[in-house]
C-alpha cells in the first residue's frame, strides 16, 4: 500500500516543530518512530496534509536521572533504548519490561514512548506500566508548556487530552520508595508481533523486607476501552502481609474494574480469567524485587 501525498517537515529544534503545529493546526501529524502514524496513513485511516518529523531534534532521546529522586525520559526514546536502561531495570523496571515486550527487535528500535502513549491504544504495552509509576508528561505548546499526569491523558481508544497545537517532550517520573518492586506481564499469542490480550504493570512497595504492604498500584491494558487502574483491587492490598491468597483476591476484585470485548485475539471469559491469573503472577514478581 501507498502512503497518501503529504509535505514532509523536518524541524532541528523543538521551537521550529510548536511554531509548524500552530501553523497548520489539525491539518499536522508529528512523525517519531512511524510504526503506528505510517501503518494508519497506508491503511488510509488517516490522512494528515503535512507530516513533522522530529528525528532531528535534539534532546528528545535522552534519559536524564535527576539527582536520585527521579528521571526524565525523552517523547523520542525508542522501546529498545528503555529496555536496555540499566536505572529503568533497576528502579522502573515495569516499564523497562514493558518495553522489552513491544513488537519485535526492529520495531522497538523505531518505536518512540511518545507516539505509544499518544497513540492510545487500549492494548499498548507503555500506557500500563506508566500508569503504577504515576508519570507526569509534559505538553508544550506555542503558548507554553503543561504538565499532565498519565491518569488524566487518556480519553477513550485513540483520544487523549493533547491538543492539535501541541507535542509531548518528556515523561517525568519519580523514583519509587525503598523496599518497591514492579512488575509487568503480556499476554498474545505469540512472543512477538503481537498485541496483547491482556496486560498488567504492578508495583509494590513494603515497610520493610518482612512487612505489610503499604502502597499497591495495580494497572491493566487490553481490557477496557483505554489502559484502567483497578483502585478497588489496591486498596484490598494496602496494609495486608503479602500471600498468594491476597494477590489472588486482588486479581479477582480487579476483574470488576474491567469490561473486556470478544475478537479474534480472545474472547472476554478468557480475558477476563486471564486478569485474576496475571494480576496474581504479576503482584509475586513485584513482591519478589521488592524483598530482593
Amino acid at each position: 500500500m501507498l502512503l497518501p501525498k503529504f509535505e514532509y517537515h523536518e524541524p532541528s529544534t523543538i521551537e521550529e516543530a510548536l511554531h509548524l503545529l500552530s501553523e497548520l493546526g489539525g491539518n499536522a501529524k508529528v512523525l517519531a518512530g512511524g510504526t503506528d502514524l505510517l501503518v494508519k496513513m497506508k491503511q488510509k485511516i488517516d490522512r494528515p496534509s503535512h507530516v513533522i518529523s522530529v528525528a532531528r531534534i535534539p534532546g528528545l532521546e535522552e534519559i536524564i536521572p535527576r539527582n536520585g529522586h527521579g528521571v526524565t525520559v525523552g517523547a523520542g526514546v525508542t522501546a529498545a533504548a528503555l529496555s536496555r536502561n540499566e536505572l529503568l531495570m533497576d528502579r522502573f523496571t515495569p516499564l523497562a519490561l514493558a518495553a522489552a515486550r513491544l513488537g519485535a527487535p526492529i520495531i522497538r528500535n523505531r518505536a518512540t514512548i511518545g507516539g505509544n502513549l499518544v497513540n492510545a491504544r487500549p492494548a499498548a504495552d507503555l500506557p500500563p506500566p506508566c500508569m503504577v509509576l504515576n508519570d507526569t508528561l509534559k505538553l508544550k505548546s506555542m503558548s507554553g508548556e503543561r504538565d499532565v499526569p498519565v491518569m488524566e491523558f487518556f480519553r477513550g481508544p485513540g483520544e487523549t487530552v493533547i491538543e492539535p497545537n501541541e507535542m509531548m517532550v518528556s515523561i517525568n517520573m519519580e523514583t519509587p520508595p525503598p523496599w518497591s518492586g514492579g512488575a509487568y506481564i503480556k499476554l498474545g499469542a505469540r512472543k512477538t508481533l503481537e498485541i496483547s490480550m491482556v496486560n498488567v504493570a504492578t508495583l509494590l512497595t513494603l515497610q520493610s523486607a518482612d512487612g505489610p504492604i503499604v502502597d499497591a498500584r495495580i494497572a491493566l491494558g487490553a481490557v477496557a476501552p483505554m489502559p484502567v487502574r483497578a483502585f478497588a483491587a489496591e486498596e484490598l492490598l494496602i496494609g495486608e502481609t503479602p500471600s498468594d491468597e491476597l494477590f489472588q483476591r486482588a486479581g479477582e476484585v480487579g476483574v470488576g474494574m474491567c469490561s473486556p470485548i470478544t475478537d479474534h485475539r480472545g474472547t472476554m471469559e478468557y480475558r477476563c480469567m486471564m486478569i485474576e491469573v496475571l494480576t496474581k503472577r504479576s503482584l509475586g514478581q513485584a513482591l519478589e524485587q521488592a524483598r530482593a
